[in-house]
């Protein structure tokens, strides 16, 4: 009797036991399972975070679409401005056109020397005394003596690539040679000489520059081209 009840002992205790095992293997599998659809939910997640990103891969690719339009829009800018820098050059060509040729009643005439002794030569400044542009164009033609009726001859290397457009605001030069500066040249005074513009024959008296007046070789003397620049390195003769 002892020994049954001892075994009826042992079994109910193994019984509790294994009752308190199943119970805490269930707790385990309750707890691995709740883990899992943790899990699966966060990698279910995922894909949802990762749909902002496709949406930013959009936005992307809208940038990319946006600097092509950036970039055509440029294009069209240059185009534009393609568009307008030759409206200006016909315009520019228009106003060269349509530019009258500067007269003597157009334009004042002065003489200054130029450099220092022998002084052998003078600058001519043309600047316009009307209210709107004139063409400027070839050399003055001048004649320093009465016994020298030629106009002194004119040096092409000093021809400017474009006529010279006379306003209020920018006068012409042109550099002319008197003589070689030698004692033994023949040389005479002149106090006052005459220049006409090319298309006018209207003769423009200018007065000599120096107190004295200037020397001139008929035979060395030279003329330059009308230019904007005082001197421009051509004009050295």
């Amino acid at each position: 009797m002892n020994t049954a009840r001892h075994r009826s002992t042992l079994l109910a205790a193994a019984g509790t036991v294994l009752a308190l095992s199943l119970t805490a293997c269930q707790s385990d599998g309750d707890g691995a399972s709740s883990s899992a659809p943790t899990t699966s939910a966060t990698v279910a997640s995922s894909p949802a975070a990762a749909a902002p990103t496709a949406g930013k891969g959009t936005g992307t690719s809208d940038t990319t679409g946006s600097t092509g339009s950036a970039s055509a829009a440029s294009k069209g800018s240059a185009g534009s401005s393609g568009a307008s820098a030759g409206s200006a050059g016909a315009t520019g060509e228009r106003v060269s056109a349509s530019t009258p040729l500067c007269t003597a009643k157009d334009v004042r005439v002065t003489a200054a020397r130029q450099d220092g002794p022998p002084y052998t030569h003078i600058v001519l400044t043309a600047k316009s005394t009307i209210g709107h542009s004139c063409r400027l164009t070839g050399f003055p033609h001048i004649q320093f003596l009465e016994s020298h009726k030629q106009d002194v001859p004119a040096v092409a290397k000093s021809k400017p690539a474009t006529p010279v457009v006379l306003t209020a605001g920018a006068p012409a030069y042109a550099l002319v040679k008197l003589s070689d500066g030698g004692l033994d040249e023949d040389n005479e005074p002149v106090s006052a000489f005459s220049v006409m513009l090319d298309g006018d024959s209207t003769v423009i008296a200018v007065t000599a520059p120096g107190s004295d007046g200037i020397a001139v070789d008929p035979a060395k003397a030279l003329t330059g081209y009308w230019t904007p620049e005082l001197r421009n390195g051509a004009d050295d003769f």
